[in-house]
């Protein structure tokens, strides 16, 4: 296939990309290790198809954190039919793996192998290094006489590439209970994606039936209750990887992902959460080392600090990628007890963190910095609204019950490290920062402003694209209305209490594709037709673009 980076390239470049691919180069593999725990009956990790004697790939293979040189590829197999996900139990298994430059793997460019054991859940990663920059592979898994499914996945452009355009779909809040992930197909049926952005709530932690469609399971997750050990973090997992769409996709394009409170429990921070409770539910320390560990096994990432999702990744000379962990080091959501959302001895991002984003963008010489945000840094004003529809929204986005009209799990509960990012960007006059967002179960497209009360008198230093939940509830879901009803009503006076926001959707499910060039980032808005549907159509809603140098959003009238 062509490459979708359309790069000049000098026939001295080419000959620099083969020569790469020398043996002695081509691969680094890294095995994951954890500790093994026994579980229960899990057998509900699987599909219906249960494992038999020889090893199976039930849960597909992926691939993730594109680099010019290499990708970090994933899969999980079953060596036997009692080896379920969780439960600690099953011999070890040689995989081995191919990578090559054709579907058929004839052009092979890499290839090793590893021991899957059930100290990581029998999950495998293979950070495979030593490829061509901006180039589309294939890759498969084997054991035991059986293969994987082939997938492609592609590298990202070298390092001062002149990229002509980069393409990303942006998905958030995948609630297992409340529907099927047919944004997942949709994305994974385009064929045009470079990679695509997961920014957090990949999983549900809720036991069954607690979390749903508008009160009712459109399909059980496993295990059914809420979960707190490793077993139950690694059978959650198993669960949505069994999911053929999410299949489809990861079989498609490398994923780029965060993580957000529901990979652990709801509105998590450091030291607990509002969905935990200590002692009851043993202690906090050990179910987030649990939930990490999981979610490093069975996810291909990369942690650049051990235990956490913040990161870089860069895309040629157009774009570099700052990824943020805002659960691992944040205070307690602010509340009359915890203090006050200005407090500035509290903290979203951790000082370290905080400092390593300001250095990041202040040194990035990309046209564009793109920011991976699992919760809307936008100012976002509430109490304007009437108390029959502040009420359900509280409920949505988990207000404190002291009587807070802000949400204080995005930045608006962490005013002062907000303050200081945003100061950062303007006495630094760092331009084209776009924050690229999930969580809030809404769709926007709103301008960052330094002071939101005197906008738009004062500066916007960045732009925010949110995008919608795939399938967790929305407002419309929370009253039980018909679907727009309430963004009819909700829209205009979140828009007039917040002059910074170009648009808002409180109503539809669907995702995102995020398209660059030098020129503007755009975002075109997708919806679903019906979430509780396996066959739910797609259709393009709106697009919202920056274009480059302006830090302000604007509606434009076709998706690219």
């Amino acid at each position: 296939m062509t490459s979708r980076y359309r790069a000049s390239e000098d026939a001295g470049s080419r000959s620099e990309r083969v020569n790469s691919l020398s043996p002695r180069r081509r691969t680094v593999v890294k095995a994951a290790a954890a500790t093994a725990v026994l579980a229960g009956p899990l057998a509900g990790a699987l599909p219906a198809r249960a494992a038999t004697e020889a090893p199976a790939f039930l849960h597909g293979v992926a691939s993730g954190d594109p680099l010019p040189d290499g990708i970090l590829l994933w899969t999980r197999v079953t060596p036997t039919a009692a080896a379920l996900p969780g439960s600690g139990v099953g011999p070890d298994t040689e995989v081995s793996w191919v990578v090559a430059r054709d579907r058929a793997l004839t052009d092979v460019v890499a290839r090793g192998s590893t021991t899957a054991t059930a100290a990581s859940d029998h999950t495998v990663k293979a950070d495979i290094r030593g490829l061509a920059p901006a180039t589309e592979y294939w890759f498969r898994f084997s054991a035991g006489g059986t293969d994987s499914p082939v997938a492609r996945t592609r590298t990202a452009p070298a390092r001062d590439a002149a990229v002509g355009n980069l393409r990303f779909g942006v998905v958030s809040c995948a609630n297992w209970e409340a529907g099927y992930f047919a944004a997942y197909r949709h994305l994974a049926a385009r064929g045009d994606l470079d990679a695509w952005l997961h920014l957090g709530d990949y999983i549900y932690e809720y036991k069954s039936g607690e979390y749903t469609a508008r009160g009712t399971v459109v399909r059980p997750h496993a295990p059914a209750h809420e979960i707190l050990t490793l077993a139950d973090y690694r059978t959650r997992h198993a669960r949505y990887k069994t999911d053929p769409d999410l299949q489809a996709l990861h079989h498609k394009a490398p994923v780029i992902a965060i993580w957000d409170d529901h990979e652990f429990a709801d509105n998590a921070w450091s030291g607990g959460a509002v969905n935990h409770t200590e002692g009851a539910e043993g202690t906090w320390a050990a179910r987030q080392a649990a939930a990490k560990q999981a979610y490093f096994e069975w996810m291909p990432v990369r942690p650049a600090i051990e235990g956490t999702t913040y990161r870089r990744l860069r895309f040629g000379k157009l774009a570099d990628l700052s990824l943020l962990d805002l659960r691992s080091f944040r205070s307690q959501q602010a509340s009359t007890a915890s203090g006050s959302v200005d407090d500035p001895d509290r903290t979203l991002t951790g000082r370290a963190q905080l400092d390593w984003l300001k250095a990041g963008l202040k040194a990035s010489d990309t046209t564009w910095r793109l920011v991976g945000n699992s919760v809307m840094i936008s100012p976002f004003v509430v109490g304007s609204l009437s108390a029959d529809l502040l009420k359900p929204l509280a409920k949505l986005l988990g207000l404190p019950q002291e009587g807070l009209a802000v949400n204080t799990d995005q930045w608006d509960g962490y005013t002062d490290d907000r303050r200081e990012l945003l100061a950062h960007l303007r006495a630094n006059a760092i331009r084209n920062t776009v924050f690229l967002t999930g969580d809030i179960h809404m769709a926007w497209a709103n301008d960052v402003p330094v002071d939101a009360g005197t906008y738009p008198l004062s500066a916007s230093t960045a732009t925010e694209f949110v995008v919608t939940s795939m399938t967790s509830d929305n407002l419309d879901d929370i009253l039980k209305v018909p679907e727009g009803t309430v963004s009819a009503v909700v829209s205009p006076v979140i828009r007039a209490a917040n002059r910074h926001v170009h648009w808002v959707d409180t109503d539809r499910h669907g995702y995102g594709v995020l398209d660059i060039t030098a020129d503007r980032a755009q975002m075109d808005y997708y919806v679903l037709s019906d979430r509780t549907s396996a066959n739910a159509t797609s259709a393009w809603a709106r697009s919202y673009r920056t274009r480059s140098g302006t830090q302000k959003v604007e509606r434009t009238y076709d998706p690219v």
